[in-house]
């Protein structure tokens, strides 16, 4: 079996918080709890989920940009939190991230040009004249002409900002980015361009994805697998294909129900959520999803399911499945 890129093992992260009375009791958020995935060479794996179960916190912790509180996330086998600067900034040309803002993200008082070439000269890339060769190769590259060099961030369109925060990702050929919400600011015809020329790149470069987004429409239009959280833990994984067409989880159930369908005359027939997701600052007990799943019991209440491959019985022969996993007690129950 090919091996993983990365490998993500128990990844957990909490921030710390005060709260009650003059904010004196210490807490913690939960944002990242226990989660575990591989992504593999020249494919994208989509992490879909509500807004804040902790996708985000997962990107920007798997690339230690912030400091996780436990677990592993190994690089071709290297354990990339065990590293220290000088090492771990090397391995900065190997792993790099596209952010969902492109505007937040480039430096407004930089040129084009400054921006795209900073990464080069912090990585010792050629002479000057080789770095504005690569610039310029780099905004061909991602559908910019070459005289944007010279402009500044705020005189673009947010989807050529957005391309150029591309141009920077790849600037050092990469071999793994994450994507973190990186088409959801922007309009639907701007998104698919954008999806395109990332699939192209992943092509011609062999690049790893990891692909941030909360619309799982956007996410199987690009994923080869797709993980699914809920307030910070996975609890789907499968192909993209599979997923979509038998989802097993209710939670992903509900998520692809709510994908709208340009359909006027068709009534809604899926799972409607109600409720809203608990805190994580204090995740209920046993399934942290028990609190919405319309398939809820006493067991639901008490224990907390394992993420573990669904058994194929459609022949009877009881096979594991070991690219679907669910955590679900009664994921095989119906309604």
């Amino acid at each position: 079996m090919t091996k993983p890129l990365l490998e993500i093992k128990s990844l957990v992260k909490y921030f710390p918080k005060r709260s009650g009375i003059l904010l004196g009791k210490k807490v913690k958020v939960h944002a990242v709890d226990n989660v575990s995935f591989n992504v593999y060479s020249g494919q994208t794996l989509g992490l879909v989920g509500e807004s804040g179960c902790g996708k985000s916190t997962v990107g920007k912790t798997l690339l230690n940009l912030q400091s996780a509180t436990s677990g592993e996330v190994l690089f071709q086998g290297q354990n990339i939190f065990s590293l220290d600067s000088k090492k771990m900034r090397s391995l900065r040309k190997e792993m790099q991230i596209i952010f969902q803002d492109p505007f937040e993200s480039l430096n407004s008082r930089h040129t084009v040009g400054q921006i795209l070439e900073e990464p080069l000269i912090i990585h010792n890339f050629g002479d000057e004249q080789v770095r504005q060769e690569k610039v310029l190769s780099l905004l061909d590259r991602v559908g910019l002409p070459a005289d944007a060099s010279t402009k500044f961030p705020h005189e673009f369109s947010g989807g050529q900002r957005q391309r150029i925060g591309i141009a920077r990702a790849i600037a050092l050929k990469p071999r793994f980015i994450v994507c973190d919400e990186a088409v959801s600011a922007l309009d639907v015809s701007i998104q698919s361009q954008i999806l395109n020329l990332l699939m192209e790149l992943q092509r011609e470069m062999n690049i790893a994805l990891l692909f941030i987004a909360h619309d799982l429409a956007v996410v199987k239009h690009i994923s080869d697998r797709i993980a699914v959280m809920y307030l910070g833990e996975i609890v789907e994984t499968a192909t993209a294909d599979e997923l979509y067409n038998q989802p097993k989880h209710p939670y992903t159930k509900a998520l692809i129900d709510a994908i709208p369908v340009p359909d006027p005359s068709r009534k809604h027939k899926g799972t409607i959520l109600s409720g809203e997701v608990p805190s994580p600052i204090n995740p209920p007990a046993g399934c942290r999803f028990h609190t919405r799943c319309p398939k809820v019991q006493e067991k639901c209440k008490q224990q907390k399911p394992k993420l573990i491959p669904i058994q194929d019985i459609s022949d009877n022969l009881n096979r594991d499945n070991s690219e679907h996993l669910v955590a679900c007690h009664y994921w095989n129950v119906s309604t």
